[in-house]
């Protein structure tokens, strides 16, 4: 635990997410509100199944109805052979007469299990596409999704909870959808022909099955309530595992010796979790526990009906046969029907997950591009720009104006949070400002396509991601359309960036895959990554190159050769913007323009020398900064006064 009375990992009882909202009002729906969601579900799934192939899903309902029609064809054949076997007369005569009827009933079985071989087959082909269709749709969704919206943990859970269960949970309803269809075909089959051998049949054999409907119902709403009371625990789970089993924090966690602290928070979450299942599987069972007693009572009276009707002449004896076995029939489909609806109804609440999270990423998606970029930009405006994190009071960039003109460095700097690296996003389109403008060339680039924006963009992030893929591809991702007859290119941005060095390392070259969850994988050190990182920011050969803390995990040897690799980029053809983001001062002091911020404003605005001359805050860090290299003496000499 930290402090005392808080949990240490997360909030002990979050605000139920807003994308949640929705299933805490299902958890209280009416039976009407619940009658009306499995078929819109089912609409769902036929939608999805015809988007991934209209050919296999006619096929498939095709099957489905034959197989319902071949099953009533067998039961009213079935009724035909007691009458046969039952009528007056010698008993050879009986079954030689009863023998049309006894193949007729063998072939209605061989057709049903052919067409339910054939149903599988055909649900078998369908399902995986329609699981496909949804994940792709998901994905692109996402991939679309403004950057901001990561800053937003309702968000990143909505996003992981729906991949996660999603598009699994789509191929369910699908499958779930063909066999609800098989087993409300054969609930008609055997109600029609219950109804056919007499008309009180029909009701009898569905009022049975209603107790199981209603345990269905109040089981899948206690799912939905013990899910919105666990969220904030899930949630704390989910991270307080990827502590433990992370590769990432693996050495921190030893190197602090929190192991049995966080496996004791994980238990206690564990807890509240397992406790809560406990009591949701109890609560079922109960549930269920009464549906089926009263349905087997149900069961029971169904057949006293039919006793009744016998014992009062309403149906002759040879037909009691027939209508039994089509009870039976019933009673059997009319479960897997429930069954179904039951799968159904607890599935829609990951197919409204699903929903939600593409509602989510559409809203959170830039609108359709109105205008277009002229060219490359000879020069970037910010007009009082101002942003702020998704759910964060405090701006990050507050009322940020300055020009980036093509050919200059410019140079951010500042303190720990003061917006740079948030301001660098902002020029570069990653993040669009909450007000005022960021134009390249005149143009607001939040009317502008974000793909055609971000071509010609190149960012080196103090984190790079670190791909699973060989080393060549770790580079040419920056851009992988570019032609490179030779691989010159490549050697020149390895050259620069010294990933050279560290290719010369691998046991494979330029073939190594970068990761050990691959056999003959290898992994990097931190610099090293840095050093893939300029080099994919060079090899894209962008005209805005943003350089975001590129060199935190470098030699100062390392460190000089990739700054005077990247301060070079704006002078090699002239026709650049390069952005520094850095707290090391000594790397900007060549910068034709330095921003200062400070708690997300600009603070002071010059070259080094200008700003070094006037006495302000870049003055106070770079002699800070100074001090730890040189004795006090040295470092107010190296400071003109």
């Amino acid at each position: 635990m930290g402090r005392v009375g808080e949990p240490l990992i997360g909030v002990e009882d979050m605000e139920t997410p807003r994308w949640a909202e929705g299933y805490a009002a299902t958890a209280n729906a009416g039976l009407r509100a619940v009658a009306a969601k499995v078929p819109a579900t089912v609409a769902l799934a036929v939608r999805w199944a015809w988007r991934a192939s209209p050919p296999l899903t006619l096929l498939a309902g095709v099957v489905q109805l034959a197989a319902g029609a071949v099953t009533a064809f067998g039961l009213l054949a079935t009724a035909d052979v007691f009458t046969q076997l039952l009528a007056q007369g010698p008993t050879p005569e009986r079954v030689v007469a009863a023998l049309p009827a006894i193949a007729t009933v063998v072939a209605a079985g061989a057709a049903r299990g052919l067409l339910d071989a054939a149903v599988a087959a055909v649900q078998g082909a369908l399902v995986p596409r329609v699981e496909q269709r949804a994940q792709d749709d998901l994905h692109a969704a996402v991939l679309r999704v403004d950057l901001a919206a990561f800053d937003d943990a309702d968000f990143t859970e909505l996003v992981e909870r729906a991949s996660s269960e999603g598009p699994s949970r789509i191929r369910s309803c699908a499958q779930d959808t063909g066999d609800l269809m098989a087993s409300l075909v054969s609930v008609s089959a055997a109600v029609v022909s219950a109804g056919v051998l007499h008309p009180v049949l029909a009701p009898v054999v569905l009022l049975a099955a209603l107790p199981r409907g209603w345990a269905t119902v109040r089981s899948a709403r206690l799912m939905f309530a013990s899910f919105v009371r666990m969220t904030s625990a899930r949630r704390r789970s989910s991270v307080t595992r990827m502590l433990i089993t992370g590769r990432d924090p693996a050495a921190e966690v030893r190197a602090f010796t929190t192991q049995p602290v966080l496996l004791g928070e994980h238990r206690r979450i564990s807890d509240l979790i397992t406790a809560e299942a406990v009591r949701l599987e109890r609560d079922r069972a109960v549930v269920q526990l009464v549906g089926r007693t009263v349905s087997g009572v149900g069961t029971g009276l169904a057949y006293g009906v039919l006793a009744l009707l016998l014992y009062a002449g309403g149906m002759p004896l040879a037909l009691a046969g027939a209508a039994a076995l089509a009870m039976r029939t019933a009673g059997q489909s009319v479960a897997n029907t429930i069954y179904e609806i039951n799968h159904l109804y607890e599935a829609s609440f990951y197919l409204d997950l699903y929903r939600s999270c593409l509602d989510e990423t559409r809203r959170r998606s830039r609108p359709p591009a109105a205008g277009r970029l002229p060219g490359d930009p000879a020069e970037i405006t910010l007009t009082d720009v101002s942003f702020r994190y998704p759910g964060q009071e405090q701006q990050a960039v507050n009322g940020v104006s300055c020009t980036l003109r093509r050919g200059e460095v410019i140079a951010l700097v500042g303190e720990n949070g003061s917006g740079k690296s948030t301001l660098a996003k902002l020029i570069t389109g990653l993040y669009l400002a909450e007000s005022g403008t960021v134009s390249w060339d005149g143009v607001d680039i939040a009317t502008v396509d974000q793909r055609e924006l971000h071509e010609r963009v190149a960012v080196v992030f103090q984190d790079p991601l670190r791909w699973p893929m060989h080393a060549e591809n770790n580079v040419r991702i920056g851009r992988l359309d570019r032609p490179d007859p030779g691989g010159a290119r490549l050697a020149d941005a390895a050259a620069r960036s010294g990933t050279d060095a560290v290719v010369a390392e691998l046991p494979g070259g330029w073939s190594t895959v970068l990761s050990r969850e691959f056999q003959g994988g290898r992994d990097l050190s931190g610099g090293q990554w840095q050093r893939f990182s300029v080099a994919r920011g060079l090899y894209r050969d962008a005209p805005v190159v943003i350089a975001d803390e590129p060199t935190a995990a470098l030699d100062a040897r390392a460190e000089h050769a990739v700054f005077a690799a990247l301060r070079g980029l704006a002078g090699t053809r002239g026709d650049r913007i390069t952005v520094l983001v850095t707290h090391r001062l000594a790397n900007v002091k060549h910068a034709d323009q330095i921003l200062v911020l400070e708690q997300g404003r600009l603070i002071e605005h010059g070259t080094h020398e200008q700003l070094i001359a006037r006495g302000g805050t870049y003055r106070e860090l770079f002699t800070l900064q100074a001090s730890a290299y040189t004795d006090e003496g040295d470092a107010r000499d190296t400071v003109p006064a």
